[in-house]
């Protein structure tokens, strides 16, 4: 067990309160305005060099920021002004362990005061230790972050590859297909124009026991830019979506749509049925496959066509199902579409063998980072061998 020391939290860090900034304010510029849910936006002026630490102050309170460089911390947050000579990435995973969401201040609106966070003992390795514990935790983190980019790129090229192939009519072999007249303008020979809600299913029928628990996925786990979309809950009943691997999960409700949540299912067992928010509606190709269906269901063009259907009270306006039947779209011969399929597959699967291993790596480190932060495991008893996915 490492060395450890009991003192007051403010011997060990001194916190600062961050600065206001409306947007009228902000000039765009590379430095990150980090507020109490993370980052915001980025300014062309910075007020820490980094590299830095901060916390939800506001609102959201507890999260813990790093940055590596200069930054802008926003009004609602807390930043640390002095480390006191102590590791600045030990002290960010350290703060993580703290539960500092439970110290709150305000009356009617979350707050965290600093001058009380400052007299709360806390017990800290050792400065030599700091750095040896910080370095493993990073390891964690620095694999985690190259997946996720190697993720972003994956669904970037999947996106790119679509709109070559059935936006701007590239695919391999196009220059020996000839255009001809349809009702979107011309397309090329052999493809067809039809409703959205012939090329997919739209909420197709599955059903459940309602007695038994099932995978389910909130809205929260949807991501507003990734396919990436993994179930947060466990739960009995029936009501809500219903979905299989390579269905397309698009939200229905506002501001949910506008931001982009869309999600591909991939996560569940063969023949698995998982349930999901209500306010999802459900596609699946029928005469396309599944990797066609959730990249035109990034489209912007369908996705605007969701919004101009939109009904129901400000804020909570929701998508009619009917909007799909006049949406037109133009779709391949079975052929071009196979051929999309064997190339953008391949990226799918590895997208969510990334995204697998960032789950794992993600509780790994995180049921280490009490123990070691503490002192109770000592770093230098860890074998750690992690490989990235191949």
């Amino acid at each position: 067990m490492s060395e450890v020391f009991r003192k007051p939290l403010g011997d060990v860090v001194t916190f600062q309160r961050g600065y206001d900034i409306t947007k009228k304010e902000q000039t765009p510029g590379p430095y990150p305005v980090i507020s109490s849910g993370g980052v915001a936006s980025c300014h062309a002026e910075f007020r820490d060099e980094g590299p830095g630490v901060v916390i939800g102050r506001k609102g959201s309170l507890g999260g813990v920021y790093w940055s590596e460089g200069p930054y802008w911390p926003h009004d609602t947050t807390l930043w640390v002004r002095d480390f006191k000579g102590n590791d600045p990435r030990y002290v960010y995973y350290f703060l993580q362990t703290l539960g500092l969401e439970r110290f709150d201040a305000g009356a009617s609106n979350p707050t965290l005061n600093r001058n009380h966070l400052h007299l709360l003992e806390v017990a800290v390795l050792h400065r030599k230790s700091q750095t040896a514990v910080a370095d493993v935790l990073r390891t964690f983190d620095r694999l985690i972050e190259n997946n996720r980019q190697r993720i972003e790129i994956l669904e970037e090229m999947a996106r790119l590859i679509y709109r070559e192939w059935f936006v701007h009519f590239r695919f391999p072999g196009h220059e020996d297909v000839e255009l001809v007249d349809s009702d979107l303008g011309p397309i090329p020979e052999g493809w067809d124009v039809a409703p959205a809600s012939l090329v997919f299913e739209i909420n197709p029928r599955e059903r459940v026991n309602k007695a038994v628990e099932h995978n389910f996925i909130t809205m929260a786990d949807l991501s507003e830019s990734s396919m990436v979309c993994l179930p947060s809950e466990l739960k009995a009943g029936n009501s809500g979506a219903k979905f299989r691997n390579g269905d397309t999960l698009f939200a229905r409700i506002t501001p949910c749509l506008e931001n982009g949540k869309t999600g591909f299912v991939a996560c569940l067992d063969k023949g698995e049925v998982a349930r999901g928010s209500t306010e999802f509606i459900v596609l699946r190709g029928a005469k396309v496959g599944p990797e066609f269906t959730y990249l035109t269901a990034r489209e912007e063009r369908l996705r605007q066509n969701a919004i101009k259907s939109m009904t129901g009270a400000s804020g909570r306006q929701r998508v009619r199902n009917e909007c799909f039947d006049s949406h037109l779209l133009v779709f391949p011969t079975p052929q071009v579409e196979e051929a999309f399929r064997e190339v953008v597959e391949p990226m799918f699967e590895l997208v969510f063998s990334l995204a697998r291993q960032n789950t794992v790596l993600s509780e790994a480190r995180d049921l280490l980072l009490p123990r070691i932060i503490s002192g109770e495991l000592d770093v230098s008893d860890l074998n750690l061998d992690l490989e990235p996915v191949a």
